[in-house]
């Protein structure tokens, strides 16, 4: 038997979301998580991106357990596509469990996933060779935990996201004793988040936030609207509690905001009074300055609530004067923009808008670089794995842990698909296996790849030409060529275009009549070299032959 520990991130390094881990020995594997990440600006059309898991593919009957860290989307967001193809059950926490029942339930996999709760403090065994210790962490989230886990080759540490905060928003701080504890035993290898290695000094309390919502709750003079993700239930709570203090109602709208808190309230991490819940469909009938809404889209996703008010286009509700609207999130990587221009829109509407840059309506749920090191100095690892950022974050994770007196030769900085074998004595990185993004598009997931959104990308940069072309037994035009141009060049201005361009074609089936199928290539070839002498521009050209 191998007695080698095979660990393969499979998501969440090298970029911020889509966290995946696999962690194998022998003939056994334990996945840590399954979320997914935004699109980046220049992958239209796509809704969201799942770890490219095709590794596990062939393993599928090795995996004896899904272990999931905390109910954020980018730890649990890719769960019902992935768990249509992983038969093993999933560990969560309660509130964890709850966040995804609901998304199990909407995905039609509630009987097919077996759904085990846990508790911080647990010990269980997974298949043959996995000791599993969650342990609890804070994070912006209730009931986060990381996991120790046992292996015949040494215990892993896998931290999940985390800070240290002494006065988290449910009152339940950090287990130091567990995380030392660990460290008296020996420990392998720490896998640890990084997505602030960047940040000096110590990462604020959730608790800072509450002043900041106090002050906007006694000064804004009409409806507040607040956005955040659907799963920060501790945010949720926070605008509850302000809202009753403040004599104000709760709507709350957006369907997994809804069902969420639902749930929430029904396992008792929320608690809410009946009384101050009302319909979004009730605020009509309520003074502005009664009324509290909270939203998801605090990423500005143009399907979202936040997203459609800026665009004016909700069905039930629409920005007015005197509005305050806080976005309470910080902004993912690669976001920005489409945040800042939901911002713009919102203070065009008449809002007045709060963010995490001119506010203190938001504090990151992720250790900085004293927390890091409190981290790294309390668990003594042999080997470090930063995990959970962007290369920059990994590298620079690195750099403190090296400064702590780690060789540079025991810390792994590697990327999405690098698989690591470690034993207590050895350590090999190898080869980086061939891989990408999964695109989730509407119902379809991994059927859109990098063709199709360059496609997309030159359809949305200059346009389409297309052209059918009618022919004769003899391979003779029987009449004009039927010419549609969309996004390509404004129609006042396309008469005489299309007139040559006609000519364009005739004379390309004069040159190449006969030549069957290869003349609709010939005849694109022609009218792609005209239209870019005549505008500059490489529209989609696209021509039929009938």
């Amino acid at each position: 038997m191998n007695n080698k520990l095979r660990i393969t991130p499979l998501g969440g390094c090298g970029e911020i979301g889509k966290n995946m881990t696999a962690i194998e020995y022998a003939d056994e594997i334990v996945v840590i998580d399954a979320g997914i990440m935004f699109p980046q600006n220049d992958m239209l059309g796509v809704d969201a991106i799942i770890p490219d898991y095709k590794y596990l593919m062939d393993k599928l009957d090795k995996i004896v357990a899904v272990l999931i860290t905390h109910g954020h989307e980018d730890h649990i967001g890719a769960l019902p596509h992935v768990m249509q193809d992983i038969d093993a059950p999933i560990y969560a926490t309660p509130l964890t469990i709850g966040l995804i029942d609901v998304k199990m339930r909407r995905a039609g996999l509630k009987k097919e996933v077996e759904l085990v709760t846990i508790e911080a403090d647990d010990t269980f065994t997974v298949g043959r060779h996995f000791t599993i210790e969650p342990f609890h962490v804070a994070h912006s989230i209730p009931d986060c935990v990381g996991y120790g886990i046992t292996t015949p080759a040494g215990l892993v540490v896998h931290t999940g996201d985390y800070k240290f905060d002494h006065t988290p928003a449910d009152g339940w701080p950090p287990d130091f004793a567990k995380i030392a504890e660990f460290s008296q035993r020996g420990v392998l290898c720490l896998l640890a988040d990084s997505t602030n290695a960047d940040r000096p000094g110590w990462t604020k309390s959730e608790k800072e936030i509450e002043i900041a919502f106090e002050d906007m709750f006694r000064e804004a003079p009409g409806r507040i609207i607040v956005a955040s993700f659907a799963s920060l239930i501790s945010r949720i709570q926070l605008v509850a509690d302000t809202a009753a203090k403040h004599n104000r109602y709760l709507a709350i709208t957006g369907r997994s905001m809804r069902d969420n808190t639902k749930m929430a309230m029904e396992l008792g991490y929320l608690d809410i009074d009946e009384a101050t819940l009302i319909d979004i469909g009730d605020i009509s009938s309520l003074p502005p300055q009664r009324v509290v809404i909270m939203a998801t889209g605090s990423q500005g996703e143009p399907s979202a609530v936040m997203g459609r008010l800026a665009r004016g286009n909700h069905n039930r509700l629409q920005i007015e004067e005197g509005d305050t609207v806080v976005l309470s999130a910080h902004a993912i990587p690669g976001n920005e923009e489409l945040v800042y221009r939901t911002i713009n829109q919102l203070f065009r509407r008449g809002a007045n808008v709060l963010y995490e840059n001119i506010a203190d309506v938001h504090v990151s749920g992720h250790a900085s670089q004293e927390e890091m090191k409190l981290m790294i100095n309390l668990v003594r690892p042999k080997y470090l794995m930063p995990i959970h950022g962007e290369l920059r974050h990994l590298k620079q994770h690195g750099v403190m842990a090296e400064e702590l007196g780690i060789p540079a030769e025991k810390i792994i900085v590697i990327e999405n698909g690098t698989p690591v074998e470690l034993s207590d004595d050895s350590l090999e990185i190898l080869p980086r296996m061939r891989g990408g993004y999964i695109f989730v598009d509407g119902d379809s997931v991994g059927e859109i790849d990098w063709p199709v959104l360059r496609d997309r990308e030159k359809l949305a940069q200059s346009g389409l030409f297309f052209a059918v072309v009618s022919l004769n037994g003899n391979g003779q035009m029987l009449n004009q060529p039927e010419i549609i141009s969309r996004g390509f060049i404004d129609r006042r201005d396309e008469d005489e275009l299309m007139d040559n361009a006609k000519e364009t074609i005739e004379r390309t089936v004069k040159q190449f009549a006969g030549q069957g199928r290869g003349l609709s290539k010939k005849i694109e070839d022609a009218l792609s070299r005209f239209l870019y002498a005549e505008t500059g521009r490489r529209p989609i050209v696209q021509v039929v032959i009938k």
